[in-house]
């Protein structure tokens, strides 16, 4: 990443990236039509009122490990391998800590929260089984996302995406098997996610160790180091914590869907799959320019920087008016995938196209969140994530609570757009404050070392 074109090299980046996190949205869709076809519209709503928990609980472990990497990316592109395997070593060690500590909170947790945010009682009980295999299961999500991150960090974005592949084709043939073959409804395809994901985490582990002998680790790496592993927190955990504290805010908005009944909320649980196929493309820049950025800053070249970020702005507005395409076109069809057509309540597709094809017209905003807060992640900042994620929830907050009671069902819609509005007119800002602060911090650094090293030259 740290030579030739910004444009060429992020396209190339993000192309696998695309289709395995294209791929990664499948088979968690597959979930829900599973659920949705064979065994009923409580249970596809019991699966979709956990949205916001999943979310909380996966986005936590997305952004802890692309915070991780982000060390390892620095190091590559600085040249400094001993200290990247170190901080790989490490990552794998807080991950354990990580999983085990997250694990078991939400484990005692689960139900008094799906309680608190008014789980309608016919689906509760399935709602709970459903995400509680989930919460049991969390090392392999983060295990997977951090070798993926690992291998991004060096630049290969093709690899996770064979395993990925893999795994996705393994979820779908287990989802069919504990759903139609042994009947264990909503854990069963709980049970198949968490098995596919630990495949995919093992072949990318075991991959890493053969491709790339600059991480094979020996006993020295896995001694701990207490001042690397808080300096890895440091950066993974605001990155881990912006997600949580947006799925607080999702959480909100389910609460208030909840409110609505299981019909509205099997809409939303289905308007918001398809929703995260489509905005796939933004994460994905996101991921690239937060790799570019990294690999740039070790590399001392901020000019290349501003241009990657600029190159990716550009492109994130062509990706806008991509998906804003597809979700006015791909909407109703794809609702159709997740029920029958014959038996189900029109008004549950009504209300899937009308929540996708409103929140498309705010994707620009989601798309500068993606670009500039993940971007920033990769030059080393854990306070502008967190930033942007708490004016999303404060945003989210405040519509979920007022919104509803004044415009019904179009309130609870709103309520994520008006967030992206709040945190996406924030992002950009705190990118062109801080790139300013680190170049000059850079530059006085160099400096130092120059006047240094003429000194010790002239004695």
């Amino acid at each position: 990443m740290t030579k030739g074109s910004p444009f060429k090299l992020m396209l190339l980046f993000s192309i696998p990236l695309l289709i395995g996190n294209e791929f990664q949205q499948f088979y968690s869709m597959v979930d829900t039509i599973v659920v949705g076809r064979f065994v009923g519209i409580n249970a596809l709503a019991a699966v979709g009122a956990t949205s916001g928990f999943s979310f909380m609980v996966l986005g936590f472990s997305q952004g802890l490990t692309m915070g991780f990497s982000v060390i390892v990316s620095q190091r590559y592109g600085a040249g400094d391998y001993d200290t990247m395997r170190k901080a790989y070593a490490m990552s794998i060690i807080c991950s354990l800590i990580s999983s085990l500590v997250v694990s078991l909170l939400f484990a005692l947790l689960s139900l008094p929260l799906l309680r608190l945010i008014q789980t309608p009682e016919n689906i509760i009980g399935d709602a709970n089984l459903y995400i509680i295999t989930i919460y049991i299961g969390l090392a392999a999500p983060i295990y997977y996302n951090l070798f993926s991150s690992i291998l991004r960090a060096v630049g290969d974005s093709k690899s996770p995406l064979i395993f990925l592949l893999i795994s996705s084709v393994l979820n779908i043939v287990l989802d069919l098997f504990f759903v139609i073959v042994v009947p264990f409804g909503v854990f069963g395809v709980a049970f198949a996610t968490i098995i596919s994901q630990i495949i995919s985490a093992l072949l990318c582990y075991f991959y890493i160790k053969k491709k790339y002998p600059m991480f094979r680790l020996s006993r020295s790496d896995m001694a701990i180091d207490h001042a690397l592993c808080k300096r890895l927190f440091a950066i993974g955990l605001p990155g881990a914590l912006q997600f949580s504290v947006c799925a607080i805010g999702v959480i909100i908005v389910q609460a208030a869907i909840n409110s609505f009944g299981s019909n509205v909320v099997a809409a939303y649980s289905v308007g918001t799959k398809i929703e995260n196929v489509i905005t796939v493309v933004f994460s994905v820049l996101g991921m690239a320019i937060s790799t570019f950025a990294g690999q740039n800053l070790g590399a001392g070249d901020f000019k290349r920087i501003r241009h990657g970020f600029n190159v990716a702005f550009w492109m994130m507005v062509g990706a806008t008016v991509l998906t804003m395409v597809l979700a006015y076109f791909i909407t109703e069809p794809m609702a159709y995938l997740f029920v029958d057509r014959n038996t189900t309540d029109p008004e549950i597709i009504e209300n899937c196209i009308f929540y996708v094809r409103t929140i498309s017209k705010f994707f620009l905003f989601l798309g500068l969140i993606f670009i500039y807060r993940t971007g920033c992640q990769g030059l080393g900042s854990g306070m502008i994530p967190m930033v942007s994620s708490i004016s999303e929830l404060v945003a989210r907050v405040i519509a979920a609570f007022t919104l509803p009671g004044i415009l019904g069902y179009l309130g609870v819609v709103l309520a994520s757009p008006i967030a992206w509005v709040a945190a996406g007119m924030i992002c950009p800002i705190c990118y062109f404050h801080y790139i300013r602060k680190i170049e000059k911090r850079f530059t006085l650094r160099r400096e130092e070392k120059i006047a240094k090293k003429t000194v010790d030259t002239y004695i």
